[in-house]
């Protein structure tokens, strides 16, 4: 039966983590006050018709970047102070990650990013065909067993859409410390449209880099991160 509150809502499995630790009353208040820290209908996703995203009305007619899975929202924080003049869309399930984001967002008081507190295969549905000019994908869940590969994101379920959304030429980057991630991708990501840019050296970080804790934990723990740049065909 169709949920009456999105009736063209596709339903979906959802695997990972939604919550962890109790927030601080500061993160709450920050979540109370998600859409006036991420003003728009990404917020919320308040959009039970699932029509397209106006993304002129969000950013201004700014160009669109999306991050995938933002973790605690370093990386997207620091693009959008380093990149004011364009606009970042970050998904995030883990409901503490989008606290400290917010959190964040707040102390910059940036106007640049919006968040979508979920699947990002929901956010990418309303999402025009070719809108999106940049996409990042930064430590995104390993899922080791080889049982649950078929659950990454670099599959055909999440590939798909974002190729429909990225616009010809638009960079896709992944950042990850897990090399049958990086096996993976170089094989699946080809498939879905996009060809890998550079020379096939994956251990320099991109120069407007910034580490996340994630980075950091796996360096910490004696894991060599590797970055990947493909775009879109």
């Amino acid at each position: 039966m169709t949920d009456p509150q999105e009736p063209c809502a596709p339903r979906r499995n959802f695997y990972g983590r939604i919550k962890g630790k109790t927030l601080r009353d500061s993160q709450k208040r920050d979540l109370a006050d998600l859409d006036s820290l991420s003003p728009g209908p990404v917020s919320r996703d308040v959009n039970p018709e699932r029509l397209p995203l106006d993304l002129d009305a969000l950013f201004g007619g700014r160009p669109v970047w999306l991050e995938i899975g933002f973790g605690g929202g370093e990386h997207l924080v620091h693009q959008a102070s380093l990149h004011p003049e364009a606009g970042i869309i970050g998904a995030e399930p883990y409901i503490n990650g989008v606290a400290m984001l917010l959190g964040k967002i707040r102390k910059l008081g940036t106007d640049n990013v919006r968040v979508h507190p979920g699947d990002a295969r929901d956010l990418m549905d309303v999402l025009s065909e070719a809108s999106v000019s940049k996409a990042f994908l930064l430590y995104p869940d390993p899922w080791p067993k080889q049982r649950h590969h078929r659950r990454r994101f670099v599959t055909a379920e999440y590939l798909e859409p974002l190729h429909r959304t990225l616009k010809p030429g638009a960079e896709f980057r992944i950042a990850t410390d897990i090399p049958g991630y990086v096996k993976q991708a170089l094989k699946e990501v080809p498939k879905a449209g996009f060809e890998r840019v550079g020379d096939g050296e994956d251990s320099k970080a991109w120069d407007d880099w910034i580490s996340t804790r994630y980075e950091q934990k796996a360096m910490r723990e004696g894991r060599s991160p590797h970055y990947l740049t493909f775009r879109r065909l």
